[in-house]
């Protein structure tokens, strides 16, 4: 895998972090998302006039990814509700990268070198440690089966549309279909949300915070965007997991802007997976 592509995703994973803290203190975490998403969406397609739309068979793509990220933003809301964020959270993005390196395989026909093979083990190794190290923190004594059937289902939504998005733009256009696709999301999510939560509600979240959900609606369409155009022009099962840097990155930005502990199983897990990055680049 070239290091420009790596680059990029690690660009990309800066990025994720910066729109995640952004929301991270708010109050209605999901309504603030909603806005983000709808403020991305508006970006997006101001974005289109000047990129021009995504050629006609790409469509079809788009359209499903945008229905599975609909299905993952309800399926997280759900289960927010119902379990601890120190659960969901580290299950679905350290199960995810394994998926998308399954679907990569199956579907995409990809073949991996032996070297990184290993990187790959070592990033999915990094991410459990840092899920591990996150229940322990947490005080979670009780790791019920159904949240983890549900964060593993989580897991399984992102790398669906994760494998769609990769697979649409490996022959380019990766511009034209991210903004078309973040132009669509909106109107997809909206009726689900209103029904939820109520315009009162959705109206005061946006109130609360007018500069910070633009802000991170915009990261967050950038963020993605270098994602899907790393995904184009490298295989999609080391891009996909050299993307959830990004829980590294989290985790020093707590530790750095909140005054969260980082502790040295965060560290560990964290060397682990440069040190799986490492080998994707030298031996992928």
């Amino acid at each position: 895998m070239s290091l420009f592509a790596i680059s990029i995703l690690l660009v990309s994973a800066i990025l994720h972090t910066a729109w995640n803290l952004l929301i991270k203190q708010a109050e209605d975490k999901y309504i603030v998302t909603f806005w983000m998403v709808t403020f991305g969406g508006m970006f997006a397609l101001v974005a289109l006039f000047f990129t021009g739309l995504p050629p006609r068979g790409m469509w079809i793509f788009a359209v499903i990814s945008v229905c599975v990220e609909v299905a993952y933003f309800i399926t997280l809301s759900y289960a927010y509700h119902d379990n601890d964020f120190s659960l969901i959270y580290p299950v679905a993005r350290g199960a995810a990268p394994a998926f998308i390196a399954a679907w990569s395989f199956l579907f995409l026909r990809e073949s991996l070198q032996m070297g990184g093979v290993i990187g790959l083990a070592f990033i999915i190794g990094g991410l459990v440690i840092i899920g591990v190290n996150a229940l322990t923190q947490a005080h979670v004594t009780r790791v019920h089966f159904k949240g983890v059937a549900v964060a593993l289902f989580i897991a399984l939504l992102i790398s669906i549309y994760s494998t769609i998005d990769g697979s649409a733009v490996k022959n380019g256009y990766a511009l034209p279909y991210v903004m078309a696709m973040f132009a669509l999301v909106p109107f997809v999510i909206a009726p689900f949300v209103f029904r939820q939560y109520g315009w009162a509600r959705i109206r005061h979240a946006l109130i609360q915070q007018p500069f910070r959900v633009p802000l991170a609606g915009v990261l967050g369409v950038l963020a993605y965007l270098m994602a899907v155009y790393a995904y184009s022009i490298a295989p999609l099962s080391y891009a996909g997991a050299v993307r959830e840097v990004s829980v590294v990155f989290g985790a020093l930005a707590g530790w750095w802007l909140l005054n969260e502990r980082m502790g040295g199983a965060r560290v560990f897990g964290a060397l682990v997976i440069f040190a799986g990055v490492l080998m994707i680049a030298l031996y992928g």
